[in-house]
């Protein structure tokens, strides 16, 4: 059955909702039977009555997950929140700039497109699950990094500081490669491929740029300590371990294969004057030059050994000393 109007337009929605509500109704009354309508424009308007019925659902799955997995690895309601938040702005800006481009047709001459009048049906909820998982990984990133220096003991504004610096170029790289990536599919004659990669394209750029290097660290600046608050309730959260562990500081007279080293004490000082050394003078009950070496303490054998080990034994010290007066 023809419909008035070019299939897509309002006019031929209204015409539809006429055939099923009204003429379809009415002219199968009375009998034993379930008719359908079919075709193009209704395929399309139930495929789209779907999607907004799973939009929903869907939606709140990811945010209650992402929630939960933020509370726990940080241990912050607000962290958790702030990271709902600032995605959801992503996704708008997605939203935003793709009704802007193909259904009021702002700028689709710059890329090779036309004004679409209307958004592929599939499009709203393929763009909130991706770029969702793209942002979160950007968010987990910054912030872990934030933590880690909170964990140093920097105060709030120095972590941020830190955190950003360490994290801008490698979110800024990743993000142009994405974009790089989505810009291809942007360049596609297909219209709904081009709305995936601008919308895609734009927002992943928006989010690495403006939503995580800007707004990011001003929430959190603005929001002080509260960012790093665990309430009483949720004080059994266990901590978890975001960065690399520093390894523990090895530990003093142990070599890497675990054997005790001998050490010497640390050389110190002593307190106060030191007396000089005394010479000895030439006298009585002393000898001069270099004193001898002792004897080994071998055991020897014969005459010449038994008379070494009778002069080891009158030694007493470093200095000889002699029982009468020296010759």
């Amino acid at each position: 059955m023809p419909l008035p109007g070019d299939g897509t337009d309002a006019e031929a929605r209204k015409a539809l909702g006429e055939l099923r509500d009204e003429t379809v109704p009415a002219a199968f009354r009375g009998v034993a039977a379930e008719a359908r309508v079919g075709g193009d424009l209704a395929s399309s308007e139930d495929f789209g009555d779907q999607l907004a019925r799973g939009i929903v659902p869907v939606f709140a799955f990811i945010a209650a997950v992402t929630f939960l997995l933020m509370l726990l690895s940080f241990r912050s309601v607000v962290i958790a929140a702030t990271s709902i938040v600032l995605n959801l702005l992503s996704v708008g800006a997605a939203y935003g700039v793709m009704t802007a481009v193909f259904q009021h047709g702002w700028g689709a001459e710059l890329i090779g497109s036309e004004k679409a009048g209307a958004i592929e049906n599939w499009m709203p909820l393929f763009v909130l699950v991706v770029l969702f998982g793209l942002s979160m990984d950007y968010h987990v990133f910054v912030v872990s990094r934030i933590r880690e220096a909170r964990d140093r003991g920097l105060d709030n504004r120095a972590a941020i500081r830190e955190g950003i610096t360490r994290t801008a170029g490698a979110v800024t790289g990743a993000a142009v490669i994405m974009v790089a990536v989505f810009a291809v599919f942007g360049t596609l004659s297909m219209q709904d491929m081009q709305q995936m990669g601008v919308g895609l394209g734009v927002a992943v750029l928006l989010d690495a740029t403006v939503v995580r290097m800007v707004l990011l660290p001003s929430v959190m600046a603005l929001l002080g300590e509260r960012n790093w608050r665990t309430p009483r309730a949720l004080s059994w959260l266990p901590k978890v371990a975001l960065g690399e562990e520093s390894p523990p500081a090895a530990s003093a007279g142990r070599h890497p294969a675990g054997r005790t080293r001998r050490t010497d004490p640390p050389a110190t000082a002593p307190r106060g004057r030191t007396r000089p050394r005394r010479t000895p003078r030439r006298g009585a009950g002393h000898v001069t030059g270099p004193a001898p070496s002792p004897p080994s303490r071998g055991r020897a054998r014969g005459p010449a050994g038994r008379g070494a080990a009778a002069a080891s034994r009158r030694w007493s010290g470093a200095t000889p000393r002699c029982r009468g007066p020296c010759p």
